[in-house]
């Protein structure tokens, strides 16, 4: 998974733990793909804090993750639905062919 998914996934999931202001930086980088220039222009800070604050929250849905692993097990979950589908799949198939 590349790393803009994957933050872009950590952050669908655990954004309400973090501050408005980082909600905000890490959105507008993130899902709006605007550069730190782009945001510390509109936001009136320094790219500097921008940059700063992207990767605090880099680290902090990162830590988030580690411990919580709500995005891990939801693949794994997804593995073992595609797979019991695709059993499910080959049993009718089979059904129908018999």
């Amino acid at each position: 998974m590349d790393k803009v998914l994957y933050y872009n996934n950590l952050f669908s999931i655990y954004q309400k733990l973090l501050t408005l202001k980082e909600q905000n930086i890490f959105s507008l980088y993130y899902e709006e793909n605007l550069s730190l220039s782009e945001i510390a222009e509109n936001l009136g800070i320094s790219r500097s804090a921008v940059g700063n604050t992207v990767k605090t929250v880099e680290k902090k849905l990162q830590n988030y993750e580690n411990l919580l692993q709500v995005l891990t097990k939801n693949e794994i979950l997804k593995e073992c639905l595609k797979e019991v589908k695709e059993k499910e799949l080959q049993e009718r198939i089979t059904k129908i062919l018999s």
